[in-house]
């Protein structure tokens, strides 16, 4: 099934996809159905992440196989007349993987053993068809197109074997990067360690550190849907085509079987650390065999070039977003 958050018709509403493409709202169909578990939820799809699933999933199943068919009349709307939101509008954060592809491997000369992680605030979230907004002080920003999972229920210190029950579903994420931004925030410095031979003395140590408040997490910096499929339709998340392609050129086509770190271990890993809640959002890593000798995504230079972006992965639909250049 795939579910979305949208602006339609003067508010916000949640809707699944029918046979004919277009969104059905959900709300609507269930109060002319007498579901009022799916009824009072209007406006995010969050709130029904949050709550035990065994509640509302087989009742949104069975509203899914009433109104999917698109042969029962109901509120809907085509996609383009919809604005997208994220499929999960405040998730309590977005976990995004480092250098997760096996294409990295001839470029990193030194790095951990297990999975590299930093988050982003859901406030650089944007939806599908909206703008990404880049100012002159951002430099150069490229796109990293990525498969993404959806937390659905609660995780923590969750076994790679039981890691699959918490997923919900998943979704694409573009994550905008500005490596202009990000040289202008790496220290160079020699870090304080308590010295080998004294631990009552200090050593330094020539460190080279760099932060992603800026040139990962600025404003509409991930991208993220249009749909949140359910993960009883995406048999093996490992095994899904990626391409990223730039004004209608394409310039990367990608698999994941090439992450490094597949999904169960990296929940695994997650979870020892940080609970995981229903709604987080986990991209595993960005896409980057290019196609036939096209460019890296790297050198798709967002801030000069303008456009749109797109990011297609098999079985979950298209991502695009155009470039808006702002003061």
């Amino acid at each position: 099934m795939k579910l979305a958050s949208f602006w339609a018709a003067g508010r916000d509403r949640i809707g699944f996809e029918d046979a004919d493409g277009n969104v059905v709202d959900i709300a609507a169909a269930a109060t002319s159905q007498g579901m009022p578990q799916l009824a009072d939820i209007r406006a995010d799809l969050l709130p029904l992440l949050e709550t035990e699933l065994g509640s509302w999933w087989p009742a949104l199943r069975d509203l899914h196989s009433l109104y999917g068919s698109g042969q029962r009349a109901t509120l809907k709307f085509s996609p383009g007349e919809i604005t997208w939101h994220p499929p999960v509008r405040r998730p309590s954060k977005l976990c995004c993987l480092a250098l997760n592809n096996s294409a990295n491997s001839e470029r990193i000369l030194s790095g951990p053993k297990h999975p590299a992680v930093f988050v982003k605030p859901w406030t650089a979230m944007t939806g599908n068809h909206t703008a990404l907004r880049i100012r002159p002080v951002y430099g150069r920003v490229h796109p990293e197109p990525e498969l993404a999972v959806v937390i659905g229920a609660r995780a923590k210190d969750v076994s790679a074997a039981e890691a699959m029950n918490h997923v919900f579903g998943y979704t694409i994420h573009n994550d905008f990067t500005s490596p202009t931004m990000r040289a202008e925030d790496t220290f160079h410095y020699r870090a304080i360690h308590p010295s080998a031979g004294d631990p009552e003395q200090i050593e330094y140590v020539d460190t080279h550190v760099s932060y992603p408040g800026r040139y990962k997490c600025s404003d509409t910096f991930s991208a993220v849907g249009p749909w949140l499929v359910t993960s009883d339709d995406i048999e093996d998340p490992h095994a899904l085509d990626v391409s990223c392609s730039h004004d209608g050129r394409l310039i990367t086509q990608d698999n994941t079987a090439n992450l490094f770190f597949k999904l169960p271990e990296v929940i695994e890993f997650l979870s020892s650390y940080m609970t995981l809640m229903p709604g987080d959002i986990i991209s595993l890593g960005t896409a980057l065999r290019r196609s036939g000798g096209g460019m890296a995504v790297q050198n798709v230079n967002l801030a000069e070039l303008g456009g749109v972006v797109s990011v297609a992965i098999s079985g979950l639909g298209t991502l695009s977003n155009h470039v808006e250049r702002t003061p």
